[in-house]
């Protein structure tokens, strides 16, 4: 009865785990198929059977202004984790260490939490006036304002976990607290701050709604110009799914190498008792 209860277990297993594969993967496997459909056939998710074509991935890479929107997507995300992390690494550092403030703390969770249609009129009027509107500059501004929280909250976790006997042995062997933060404890958490980067990117580079209303022009990013195909004459379906298994692929990679620190950083800003 045990035996067969267990072989029970297992086969409703391997089928849940099955089912969760097809669930996750069928979007990919459509929006594929969707990329080499004969322009005739496309939005039509009942053709499954069709000549394959690669007339729209030849029109959005080299007949678009895709491979640009890529290039700005790319620096936008670059530009916003590289400085994401160097206000983020000190302040979770210091959260860490003196943990007097625990509003204060709390409050990098309420900014992450915060709606981005409260920070776009004020955004938006900044730049305005900074004459800074439809430039990858502004974009960059907009998205610091979630990736620092971000950032900053997933560390805090990592720079938890390194004792403060490491630190107190590097000043008592003549450190200043500056040259212990830099020699001993950033070493110590390169992990994490290659997990907040990569997670950092990902939301910068995924970013639809600053983008969307802060550029328009040649700042756009990849996020936009897939919007870009969705017109008041509909849907350009195929190009469309192009530009998403182009805008996946990086996600895809990146997650990848942050999925076994991930739970930890999400988690790892709260308080310590």
């Amino acid at each position: 009865m045990f035996s067969f209860s267990t072989h029970l277990a297992r086969i409703a297993a391997v089928l849940a785990i099955v089912l969760a594969l097809v669930v996750v993967l069928f979007p990919f496997v459509w929006v594929f198929l969707e990329s080499i459909k004969p322009a005739s056939l496309g939005g039509r998710p009942d053709v499954w059977l069709f000549p394959p074509t690669s007339g729209n991935w030849n029109n959005v890479l080299l007949q678009s202004d895709v491979p640009s929107n890529i290039l700005n997507s790319f620096f936008v995300a670059f530009a916003t984790v590289a400085i994401a992390l160097l206000v983020g690494c000190p302040a979770a550092y210091a959260f860490s260490r003196f943990r007097g403030y625990h509003g204060a703390r709390y409050s990098i969770l309420a900014a992450e939490m915060m709606p981005p249609a409260i920070l776009i009129l004020p955004f938006f009027l900044v730049l305005y006036y900074l004459q800074m509107i439809d430039s990858l500059a502004g974009v960059i501004a907009a998205h610091l304002s979630f990736v620092v929280p971000v950032v900053t909250w997933f560390l805090i976790g990592f720079f938890d976990e390194v004792p403060k006997d490491l630190e107190n042995q590097a000043m008592v062997d003549g450190y200043t607290r500056f040259q212990a933060f830099r020699k001993v404890i950033l070493p110590a958490v390169r992990p994490g701050i290659g997990a907040a980067g990569v997670f950092g990117f990902v939301l910068s580079w995924n970013d639809l709604f600053y983008a969307l209303l802060l550029t328009g022009g040649e700042s756009r990013t990849l996020p936009v110009a897939i919007a870009g195909y969705w017109t008041f004459r509909g849907v350009d379906m195929g190009k469309m799914a192009v530009a998403i298994l182009i805008a996946v692929i990086p996600v895809l990679i990146l997650s990848f190498f942050i999925q076994k620190h991930l739970v930890r950083g999400i988690g790892g800003g709260a308080v310590k008792y």
